[in-house]
């Protein structure tokens, strides 16, 4: 019997689900094991922008933004041929300015030079860029817009598998039905959230995250602990005791075309899609940066039946109709 060849496409399954599955699969696991040369030609056909100073990229689903222990390949090891392909063979690998979560998708910066990426990554230190995030969440936040200023901080859970996750550190809590000032922990971070529904259903909602602080899974803490909104697909901070596939209601197994025993191929569903830098030099305008979200994200907006926002001309969003499959 001849064996399938990596990256050969099988037989579409007739089965739904394992349709739905194979879905997924092929929307979310494309570039993890492929060559560095093939990754940073992908990353080259997606690039959200392109000067003397930066390069934009679309970060693809997966892929971390450093090595590590068992990270086959990341976002790091393809630089060196981006640059390349963009700047010749003579070309210096080009530098990270900041970073994304593994299975966050969406705006990253690079320099060309490393003087340049210091200079932007101090502008993120300092909190002078504005990033914009969506969302599709379980359930949905109420109220529709406002602001999460909870502290966060790194916890170890106890159970059957010890871990470390991050969840909320409160300055205050409720005693007899009155509001006391709890003694903050000194491990704990600032951590503020803005946050705005932009479309809802029964079920899930799509909600655009402005982070104000940086804080190390600061949005998916405070949507899953702070609003009990969670991202679809996140399956570390839906349940704060287990490490396992997120619970997902009957409404959305059933518009998502899964089972519960499914859920676990379901990817995060949070994208970097817009990113607003200042100007780096005298003279000139502030970069604002805007990217679409990958192919599955979309895909969940239609099954979910929520509305893809769309800019008009002035960069205002209002929402066009997209219809669920």
């Amino acid at each position: 019997m001849r064996r399938k060849r990596r990256g050969e496409v099988g037989r579409v399954p007739t089965n739904p689900v394992q349709r739905r599955v194979q879905e997924l699969l092929r929307f979310t696991e494309q570039l993890q094991r492929v060559h560095p040369n093939v990754l940073a030609k992908a990353l080259s056909r997606g690039l959200v922008h392109q000067d003397k100073d930066l390069v934009v990229i679309n970060k693809p689903y997966g892929l971390p933004v450093h090595g590590g222990p068992g990270v086959r390949l990341c976002i790091s090891d393809a630089l060196p041929v981006l640059a390349k392909m963009l700047h010749g063979h003579k070309a210096e690998p080009l530098h990270l300015c900041h970073r994304l979560d593994k299975e966050t998708t969406g705006v990253m910066v690079l320099a060309w030079e490393k003087e340049v990426a210091h200079k932007v990554q101090e502008l993120f230190r300092t909190r002078q860029v504005t990033k914009k995030y969506w969302a599709i969440t379980m359930r949905v936040p109420v109220p529709s817009a406002g602001v999460v200023d909870i502290p966060i901080i790194e916890k170890e859970v106890q159970g059957q598998e010890r871990h470390h996750k991050m969840t909320l550190s409160p300055s205050y809590c409720m005693d007899n039905g009155k509001i006391v000032r709890v003694r903050t922990s000194r491990n704990a971070h600032l951590a503020v959230t803005q946050y705005r529904v932009l479309s809802s259903t029964l079920s899930s909602a799509l909600v655009e995250l402005q982070p104000v602080t940086g804080i190390k899974h600061q949005l998916r803490v405070h949507l899953s602990f702070g609003l009990d909104c969670p991202v679809l697909g996140d399956h570390k901070y839906s349940d704060w005791n287990r490490l396992a596939p997120q619970k997902l209601s009957a409404c959305i197994l059933k518009k998502m075309g899964l089972p519960q025993s499914k859920a676990r191929h379901i990817p995060l569903h949070l994208h970097a899609c817009q990113l607003t830098l200042p100007a780096l030099q005298p003279g000139k305008e502030e970069l604002n940066l805007v990217c679409k979200p990958p192919r599955y994200f979309v895909h969940s907006l239609r099954r979910l039946g929520l509305k893809m926002p769309s800019r008009d001309q002035n960069g205002d969003e209002e929402a066009t109709h997209s219809g669920a499959q």
